[in-house]
């Protein structure tokens, strides 16, 4: 009731309007929202702090390989269940959820294609399956395109995003998984042929201490989290204080255990530059 009588004012209930679902993003980084279309245009890169956010296997193929020259290789292989692993989830139960949620056999997709005009071989782990995580069938699949560009004397390029490492569901087959990866690097090494390994965010555990860390090149995304065991685990297992940026690109780059930091948009052309570059002098 108004103090002098009857109000003059006349109250309307506005029922409230949904944002529909993916239509923001928030971003790690500086934790503004950003609009999801203006993000997806910009290689999902924060327009505000420029913070890289995750890309799939498919996007990154579809932003570095000319348009129409990759070849996807052994498409359809899948994971078998050799423990028969046990847990609130089955080893089998997971991996058909994951293949249902992204469209994917497996972790990582590999092939062959043109980079401006550059042959080269490529495999992508994604770290929407199983955290991008290295189990039989990654391995099996990076070995068989790393053989196929020793063949055909082609360079070699994986981008990794795995914060899983090596697969737990798949035990010691999958930690095999680093020697097979890395013995195949080696004889392509020793065909005088190139490896470009690229580095996204995170790349952890086993596959950083395998194939990812032995590349001819090596190159990181900005920010990006690189190393074997997080942050919180060393500084747990040391007592000790960890740098500023420990594990992130920068801090390895100054460290020397990376060779440079290229912001998305313009990897397409470093990788392109490199290949050519290394091809006209035969390293």
């Amino acid at each position: 009731m108004s103090l002098f009588g009857k109000s003059n004012y006349t109250f309307i209930k506005v029922k409230r309007k949904e944002i529909p679902a993916g239509v923001w993003t928030k971003c790690p980084g500086c934790e503004s929202p950003a609009y999801s279309k203006e993000l997806k245009n910009n290689l999902n890169v924060c327009p505000k702090c420029g913070f890289h956010l995750s890309l799939n296997a498919a996007e990154r193929i579809e932003h570095l390989m000319d348009e129409g020259s990759f070849v996807e290789h052994d498409a359809e292989m899948t994971s078998a269940d050799p423990l028969k692993f046990q847990g609130p989830k089955t080893y089998k139960e997971k991996l058909k959820q994951d293949q249902e949620a992204t469209d994917l056999k497996d972790a990582v997709i590999t092939g062959h294609g043109a980079i401006e005009g550059h042959k080269a071989a490529m495999a992508v782990t994604d770290s929407r399956f199983i955290m991008g995580s290295m189990g039989s069938v990654v391995g099996e699949k990076i070995t068989r395109v790393v053989e196929y560009a020793t063949k055909e004397k082609l360079p070699v390029i994986i981008i990794s995003g795995s914060g899983g490492g090596a697969r737990m569901y798949e035990g010691a087959i999958s930690l095999m998984q680093m020697a097979k990866t890395c013995a195949a690097l080696q004889r392509h090494a020793e065909a005088g042929l190139l490896y470009i390994s690229v580095l996204t965010n995170p790349t952890m555990g086993g596959i950083m201490a395998s194939f990812a860390g032995v590349g001819d090149v090596i190159i990181a995304e900005p920010k990006a989290l690189i190393g074997f065991a997080g942050p919180r685990v060393v500084e747990q297992t040391i007592r000790q204080k960890l740098p500023s940026g420990f594990q992130r690109s920068e801090f390895l780059l100054a460290h020397g255990m990376v060779d440079m930091i290229v912001e998305r948009q313009d990897l397409k052309e470093v990788l392109a530059h490199t290949i050519g570059y290394c091809q006209e002098r035969r390293i």
